[in-house]
């Protein structure tokens, strides 16, 4: 019986993915998953789903009744004064469902077809595991193996002649009891470091951030399925560059012109500062509306980019969102600069309907 019910429940969580993956595009460009987000699931929304529930034989009509009535007194059925009315539609069925951020990063990968990353820096890190590799005789009573302890219970009653099948009992005695046994295994793990820059500028208004905050969160998902340790770092510029928290980078109003190399240059920062470059995996992902302030800062940029940015990163990702208040010119200065550079992504995100392809841009690469 509980072998048939997890078939049914596999079948139904499989019918599930397959749901959800079909409308992954669609959830992509919105951006209320993100309120749902747990420490490891996501609830979403599956239209056209039925819970799976039992039903009772037809044929079966008996049974308990409670409260005040006599036999034969109708039961259901309202006088007609109760609110609201009878429909004729058809209802909408659906299901929230909750779903583990890593198998939300597998059908990402598969819809994107996104190749695995491979990291730097594995031999420099290492994490100690324990791993349960057999069984013994002794051990805590924490470890203690029911299914193996019981099998050798009734092995030993079978083998003395003392096993009744009339009366199938099993006790077992201290020479039964086996346990857990485990294995410390040192493996290698890579470190991985996200760190954001936005433009918060005048240019920048709620519509540009809210793309930015979306795509965050799927490239978030996307690289902490690939990497065991991730930490991430925020940065936001108008003509000042500045470190915050996440809630601040999300949320910020400025206004004021656009200097992108101060952004550029506390990223560089804070790599030297923090992040040998031998050790972790450096990913960068700017987002801004393509306005800078003059072509003198435009060099600065290509400069720092040229000699502490891209050699130091795994890749290095800019975002063009489009604003009717920005020029755009900054992704084009980019392509002419550092045109064959594979360590540098470009993308054009038109709104949010763009945030599929700039995932896809982005981590396409795998790298």
């Amino acid at each position: 019986m509980a072998s048939r019910i997890e078939k049914d429940h596999a079948r139904f969580r499989n019918i599930v993915r397959g749901r959800i993956k079909q409308n992954l595009k669609k959830y992509i460009s919105r951006g209320e998953l993100i309120g749902k987000k747990g420490k490891d699931l996501i609830s979403i929304p599956v239209p056209h789903i039925n819970i799976p529930r039992f039903r009772h034989d037809p044929q079966q009509m008996g049974g308990v009744g409670q409260g005040e009535g006599d036999v034969g007194t109708p039961i259901g059925a309202g006088d007609g004064t109760e609110p609201g009315g009878a429909g004729s539609g058809e209802g909408q069925h659906i299901l929230e469902v909750d779903v583990p951020l890593e198998e939300l990063a597998q059908m990402l990968a598969e819809e994107l077809e996104l190749p695995n990353i491979e990291p730097k820096g594995k031999k420099n890190v290492v994490s100690e595991k324990d791993r349960y590799t057999g069984i013994a005789s002794t051990g805590p009573d924490s470890l203690l193996h029911f299914k193996r302890t019981y099998k050798q219970a009734l092995r030993r009653q079978i083998i003395s002649n003392n096993y009744d099948p009339g009366n199938p009992m099993v006790i077992p005695i201290r020479e039964d009891r086996r346990y857990r046994t485990w294995k410390t295994k040192f493996e290698p793990e890579a470190n991985a470091v996200i760190i954001y820059m936005m433009d918060v500028s005048g240019s920048m208004g709620d519509e540009q951030k809210e793309i930015v905050r979306i795509e965050s969160f799927w490239i978030d998902t996307w690289l902490q399925y690939q990497y065991k340790n991730m930490e991430t770092r925020y940065i936001i510029h108008d003509a000042v560059a500045q470190e915050v928290d996440r809630e601040t980078f999300y949320h910020t109003r400025e206004s004021g012109g656009t200097v992108i190399s101060s952004a550029y240059r506390l990223a560089a920062e804070i790599v030297e500062r923090d992040y040998p470059v031998a050790d972790w995996n450096i990913y960068f992902f700017h987002f801004s509306d393509g306005d800078n302030w003059g072509e003198i800062d435009t060099e600065e940029c290509m400069s720092l980019l040229e000699e502490k940015l891209l050699p130091a990163a795994n890749l290095f990702c800019y975002g063009q969102v489009e604003s009717p208040y920005g020029s755009g010119q900054f992704i084009r200065d980019l392509q002419d600069y550092f045109e064959g550079e594979e360590k540098l992504v470009l993308s054009e995100i038109s709104g949010k309907e763009g945030i599929y392809q700039s995932i896809k841009d982005f981590l396409g690469k795998g790298r």
